[in-house]
């Protein structure tokens, strides 16, 4: 009988369940009984660490991809909203298509404005003057576009910036916000609610007659944007498996490029900026039709569901029609639910994430990895955004065009990414990297073809070979950066690493601004990030097999626990620290005199050595027995010169290295930057007076 319950990896099941819904167990039995052993025969061999939601759905299937296609979707609005500054504000010419109204200050022959229509010197009786900025203008009957309805033309890149600063301010913080509210609220709802504040945001912005209140809703926007994306990625990495599972999270960034290269099609044909505006919030509304096939998260379910019974026939009901899809019906267990609720205690049971602090600690690469990891993406994220959004530098005719390629290049640099971590995963982020390196020393180049009449193709080609290298190792980073890290570090590592990338993405729409000192020298800025993100990257390293990065950090923690017991006690006073001679003397990192030995001599010595202090006799270097005072005095020596001999460790020489790293960029960044802005000031006059 189906209702006969048995062992489950040797616990017994809760008997307040003992079997499913009547209506599942139907289906169950129908599916079972009809299923023929060829089924079973020809069914892909499945892994065995995989659980039972796995094990039936698998790894990949009509069903998995139905539900990534939908969840790809989210991709395009939000590349949309982020991107849509580049053609709802794009650059205006002065007497062209606006001019300056003089009629506040008096008789227009009393006026004499400057040749950017922003001052207005007006003439006050004899030989008076007064230098007025232009409050009011007269714009042509063209597109128009939010310079002109808020009237920003004399701060027309500063106020760009702004708008698209809070953009980033908004991706930031629904990161963020996402991330707390799935402890609580399922993906599915999250995803749900960001596509509909998403909706109401869109039209929002559009009606808008206030600046702030532009900037306000443009922030909402991408509030809702990163629910759908944080949300998304999850029910994406709960649904598939294995191989698939990093093939589905490289090409998610290949809808956003997708979005990039649509967005020109929507703009094409409007006459204001609130078309533009207007239009990207249509897709949205598809996606709304589309949520009935939206699964949720199986696995979030059994975990966070409150009631256990509800958890199981949600999760029953989902793995059923799945399994339907998918033509996996024999996988179907005849005791689905017992199974389910051990999986469930199972998910529960799992020790809780690690906190910040944990991250920096395990093996001996630790802390290098974190440093580089963190570097790494926020490099590339701010050079992502930031060549996208500087094609408006090569001139308002090309805006079209050079987005479509800039998108094109982003979908080549996420195929690339995909090729490397299957072909090449053992050396792949070396290969990332040198492609950055490459790809940003091409950029540069840009400064040796500097010309005003400099083909916007050329330009185009110094823009397009970084943006393609940052794309591949960004897609890379963002699916593979936690393979090194145990389980209940992941997520901890991925929160960290994403949202300080996100802190410095906010400079992104800023660096643009150099435009106006030199286009070169905004493109050549996002190619140094490139380099800089390159050279991190190459600091990372894979496992040679997928459980060898965890058993590797296993092994030295370990060793840090063993070495150091008092680490596991919450409370120790000063005097129990200094016998131990706190972390500087017993820890793995290798601070302090007595160093760990892997000798078992010395092993045994030291166990000797306890013994003997469990007796109560202290002896001193030379055989006599110690006083209290003495013994105190000595250990203090000992804690004092341990750091010398910490220094002179690897692992010392390594994070010197990393340390003059840092103080050398922030020395530059804090001191130096004002002399290279003003020897390139003094090299441009030159270069100007010499030509």
């Amino acid at each position: 009988m189906m209702t006969k319950s048995y062992r489950i990896n040797g616990d017994m099941p809760k008997p307040r369940r003992s079997s499913p819904h009547p209506d599942a167990l139907a289906q169950i039995s129908y599916s079972v009984d009809g299923c023929q052993d060829t089924e079973y025969a020809d069914a892909p061999p499945q892994n065995e660490s995989d659980d039972i939601i796995t094990q039936i759905v698998g790894h990949f299937g009509i069903w998995q991809l139905r539900s990534v296609l939908i969840i790809f979707l989210c991709k395009i609005p939000a590349a949309w909203f982020m991107a849509c500054i580049i053609f709802t504000a794009p650059d205006i010419h002065p007497n062209e298509e606006f001019t300056c109204d003089t009629s506040a200050y008096g008789v227009a022959k009393n006026c004499s404005v400057s040749q950017d229509q922003c001052s207005v010197l007006v003439a006050y009786g004899d030989g008076n003057f007064a230098m007025r900025q232009c409050q009011k203008f007269n714009y042509a009957e063209v597109f128009y576009s939010l310079i002109m309805e808020f009237d920003l033309v004399c701060l027309c890149d500063i106020f760009v910036a702004w708008s698209q600063y809070w953009h980033l301010f908004g991706m930031f913080l629904g990161g963020v916000v996402a991330t707390r509210l799935m402890r609580v609220l399922s993906p599915r709802r999250v995803y749900i609610s960001g596509i509909l504040g998403l909706l109401c945001c869109g039209v929002c912005t559009a009606l808008v007659n206030d600046f702030s209140l532009h900037c306000s809703f443009r922030c909402l926007s991408a509030v809702s944007c990163s629910f759908m994306m944080t949300s998304g990625q999850v029910i994406l990495t709960d649904i598939t498996a294995g191989k698939y599972r990093q093939g589905v999270l490289l090409l998610y960034e290949t809808f956003w490029s997708l979005g990039v290269i649509l967005l020109p099609a929507i703009a094409a044909g409007a006459n204001s900026w609130r078309q533009i505006v207007v239009g990207i919030t249509t897709l949205p509304l598809l996606i709304v039709l589309l949520l009935p096939w939206l699964p949720d998260s199986p696995r979030w379910q059994l975990q966070r569901f409150v009631s256990t019974d509800d958890a199981v026939d949600c999760v029953m009901e989902l793995l059923l029609k799945a399994a339907s899809i998918n033509d996996r019906r024999c996988k179907l267990p005849h005791d689905l639910a017992a199974q389910l609720e051990h999986l469930g205690d199972r998910l529960r049971a799992q020790p809780p994430p690690a906190r910040w602090l944990e991250l920096w600690r395990g093996h001996k690469r630790a802390k290098i990895h974190m440093m580089a990891t963190h570097m790494a993406l926020a490099t590339f994220l701010i050079g992502h955004m930031g060549l996208l959004l500087n094609i408006r530098s090569f001139g308002r005719d090309y805006l079209s065009p050079n987005t479509i390629v800039i998108g094109l290049v982003e979908i080549l640099g996420c195929l690339l990414a995909m090729y490397l971590t299957f072909h090449h995963n053992a050396r792949k982020w070396q290969w990332a990297g040198a492609l950055c390196i490459l790809g940003g020393a091409i950029g540069c180049l840009c400064w040796f073809f500097y010309d005003a009449e400099m083909p916007i193709a050329l330009w185009m080609f110094f823009a397009a070979v970084p943006k393609a290298s940052i794309s591949c190792a960004q897609a890379m980073l963002l699916t593979c950066m936690g393979e090194a890290m145990p389980a209940e570090k992941r997520d901890p590592f991925a929160f960290s690493v994403v949202t300080w990338a996100r802190v410095w993405l906010l400079s992104a729409s800023f660096l643009t601004v150099l435009r106006e000192l030199s286009t070169a020298l905004s493109l050549s800025t996002f190619c140094v990030l490139a380099i800089l993100g390159g050279i991190c990257t190459c600091c990372l390293r894979t496992p040679l097999d997928g459980h060898k990065g965890q058993e590797q950090e296993q092994h030295y923690n370990d060793i840090d626990v063993g070495s150091s017991g008092y680490l596991g006690s919450s409370c120790f006073d000063l005097d129990e620290m200094k016998s131990k001679k706190s972390a500087f003397a017993n820890t793995s990192t290798g601070y302090g005199r007595h160093k760990h030995n892997s000798g078992h001599g010395k092993g045994h010595g030291g166990h000797k050595e306890k013994a003997d202090g469990g007796q109560g006799k202290t002896k001193g270097k030379d055989g006599k027995e110690q006083q209290p005072h003495e013994l105190k005095e000595e250990q203090e020596k000992d804690l004092n010169s341990g750091f010398g001999d910490y220094l002179r460790t690897p692992e010392a020489f390594e994070m010197m290295k990393l340390f003059v790293f840092a103080n050398t960029i922030m020395l530059i960044v804090t001191m130096a930057w004002p002399h290279i802005k003003e020897q390139f000031y003094m090299l441009n006059q030159w270069w100007e007076s010499w030509q």
